[in-house]
């Protein structure tokens, strides 16, 4: 975060916890709603603060867990991204004129 130039950074589980609460987009891959996900990374904890967050949440449908997810194409992480900037936050992050 702080080498994109972010005004503040924060990891853990509690960081995670807290910050859900006060967000309005939450967007991660499928682990994130996965306890033990992202190789044990995502504690349950986490995972609950997330699904339970009013924050809306956009999901990336890739996974390196054991899951397979009917219906998801198979399309490359980068254009997921276009996809997801273009279709997603091009619509949420519209300027109050």
């Amino acid at each position: 975060m702080l080498k994109a130039r972010a005004n503040r950074g924060a990891s853990g589980e509690n960081a995670i916890v807290q910050t859900v609460k006060n967000v309005d987009v939450i967007i991660g891959t499928i682990a994130i709603v996965i306890a033990h996900g992202m190789m044990g990374e995502m504690t349950p904890l986490m995972t609950e603060a997330i699904t339970c967050s009013q924050a809306l949440k956009i999901i990336i449908p890739i996974s390196q867990e054991n899951l397979q997810i009917v219906g998801a194409p198979q399309i490359p992480l980068p254009r997921l991204v276009e996809h997801l900037i273009d279709d997603y936050l091009s619509e949420i992050c519209q300027p109050n004129i």
